[in-house]
């Protein structure tokens, strides 16, 4: 063979290589680029529609509908039925419209509820305990307690007379002394607390709520509600929002209108997050607002006129010295969309419809690709499309994160009553999974394993403690500058608005091994209840974006 031969022979051996390693790296980014998460059925019907979440420290979602539809679906247990001569459709009902979920097991039970909770709210007391209020008809002005147990033996409680105003379409947020403040409602423009401090005590007037209310329409139901790190409360209603002293009842500071003036709340039904806290960086909380539906959406709709959704998101920096909205253009319109927020500090967007408003039959054209949206990139390089699911959830869907990493999806009820045919959306009562790109099996090396405590069981630690945490992850994998904690509150979930969520992200005090593959982390828990009131909470520790499965602990 001439030197000139194997000399091509050798180039060509190397062009191959090169080539092969370019398809390797190309079919690598491909598979990346290709991890838009992936949808799973779990249940094809739960007997009610979800239009009502809340995940529980016991790894138990209760979920609830409305009493006032007839039959649901699944039968209360033991032949039980529930009397209400003050029933509108059913004064027999054996049929429940409440069910706990079993995220374990993938099975329900059904549980009763003896008033109606149609359009309410509710939040998780520090105990641990769903406190969910109001509701309509018999309902609105009723406390319901639902405490958690693990043999199937509870059920829910109900305080009549517990409110001192009908709470209809209201919103709930736990305090830092452990209380829940109920505010708002149809044409309830005030706010009070529960539990009550003393007898006779009623609700306080609030002048925002009627200023930000449109005749008619109304346009700041469920008005969206965070708590500050200085322990007021950013209130957003309509397009306006407000830093707001509860205990004095005075109005800390206004903040500039949305740009664009159009209304986000109920019923143009966009949505809100808080984005995640770094413990100690006040100035750092900001306000996500996305979606919606323009002004006029909701009378044109009565007249079958179906207008497009908004197809942005506000972002606002709650402590800046002059607080302006940010505004990002979405990949899709939206409205009545769910935003979650993940372990890793994206924020989920997901389920709704491109036209129309909240209310009967007033959306249309199902938006069926979630999007992720990554805080910390680029403007212009942060929102991420997602697998498109086949289930339109419109209006009366919800979206929840479970302790695993895993968005809990479910609802869609935009009927009157249950309907199941002739309709364009049918009413929908299963319940599937979506798994965000960070469950994906090519991230495995570098997902830690939390091994103590060991999960699901929960630690109880104080506020301003320093607790450890022993994890595994991949050899050689470990990042320690890629390395943060995050407290995750579980939401109270109806209407396209996640009440308390909230997400807590902490760095480590120090990460030393301690064996082949094991890893010692300390961590020091939030000084404030105002960064994280006293409660449940979810951790997860987080390598590189991907969380690893949660743990409960409980801050005292």
């Amino acid at each position: 063979m001439s030197p000139a031969t194997t000399a091509s022979s050798s180039f060509l051996r190397q062009l191959i290589l090169f080539l092969l390693l370019l398809l390797l790296i190309n079919l690598r980014v491909v598979a990346r680029a290709a991890s838009t998460g992936t949808w799973k059925p779990l249940l094809a019907n739960i007997g009610i529609s979800a239009m009502h979440m809340q995940l529980l420290h016991n790894d138990r979602v209760v979920i609830f509908d409305r009493t006032d539809i007839g039959k649901s679906n699944i039968s209360l247990p033991g032949g039980k039925c529930r009397h209400d001569e003050r029933e509108q459709k059913l004064k027999i009902d054996c049929t429940a419209h409440s069910v706990e979920y079993n995220v374990a097991k993938n099975a329900i039970r059904p549980l009763t509820v003896l008033t109606d909770v149609w359009c309410s709210s509710g939040a998780v007391s520090p105990d641990g305990n769903l406190m969910q209020t109001g509701g309509y008809n018999d309902g609105d002005h009723v406390v319901r307690i639902y405490r958690t147990c693990d043999d199937n033996s509870c059920d829910w409680q109900e305080i009549n007379g517990g409110l001192a105003q009908r709470r209809w379409y209201a919103t709930n947020h736990i305090l830092p002394d452990g209380r829940e403040i109920i505010i708002g409602g149809r044409q309830q423009f005030n706010y009070e607390f529960f539990p009550k401090t003393s007898r006779g005590e009623g609700a306080i007037y609030f002048p925002f709520l009627k200023e930000t209310n449109d005749p008619g329409i109304e346009n700041n139901l469920y008005p969206f509600v965070f708590l500050n790190h200085d322990g007021n409360l950013f209130i957003f209603a309509n397009n306006r929002a407000i830093l707001f002293d509860y205990m004095a009842n005075k109005v800390v500071r206004n903040y500039p209108a949305i740009p664009g003036g159009d209304p986000r709340t109920y019923p143009s039904t966009g949505s809100a997050v808080v984005l995640p806290i770094w413990d100690g960086y006040p100035a750092s909380i900001e306000v996500l607002v996305c979606g919606g539906a323009p002004r006029g959406s909701f009378v044109m709709a009565q007249k079958g006129e179906f207008v497009d959704a908004l197809d942005n998101c506000g972002r606002i920096e709650v402590n800046a010295m002059n607080p302006q909205w940010r505004m990002e253009q979405m990949p899709f319109r939206r409205t009545m969309g769910d935003m979650v927020l993940l372990p890793n500090g994206d924020v989920l967007i997901i389920n709704g419809a491109s036209k129309g408003t909240a209310g009967w039959e007033l959306g249309r054209d199902p938006v069926l690709n979630p999007v992720i949206y990554k805080p910390n990139n680029p403007t212009g390089s942060r929102f991420q499309v997602q697998t498109v699911s086949s289930t339109p959830r419109m209006y009366h869907s919800t979206a929840i994160l479970l302790r695993d990493g895993r968005v809990l999806v479910g609802g869609s009820n935009p009927h009157y009553l249950y309907r199941f045919a002739e309709v364009n959306y049918p009413t929908d009562l299963s319940l599937q999974s979506f798994s965000p790109p960070y469950l994906s099996p090519e991230y495995a090396d570098l997902r830690p394993i939390i091994v103590a405590p060991p999960p699901p069981y929960y630690l109880q630690a104080g506020h301003n403690q320093i607790i450890d945490v022993r994890f595994t992850i991949a050899p050689q994998k470990l990042n320690t500058k890629a390395l943060t904690v995050g407290l995750y509150a579980p939401s109270f979930t109806t209407h396209s608005f996640s009440m308390n969520q909230r997400l807590v992200v902490m760095k480590p005090l120090g990460v030393v091994q301690i064996g082949k593959f094991t890893y010692l982390m300390r961590v020091k828990t939030p000084g404030s209840r105002s960064y994280a009131p006293s409660g449940f909470y979810i951790l997860y520790v987080v390598h590189e974006g991907i969380p690893s499965e949660g743990v409960w602990i409980q801050l005292r």
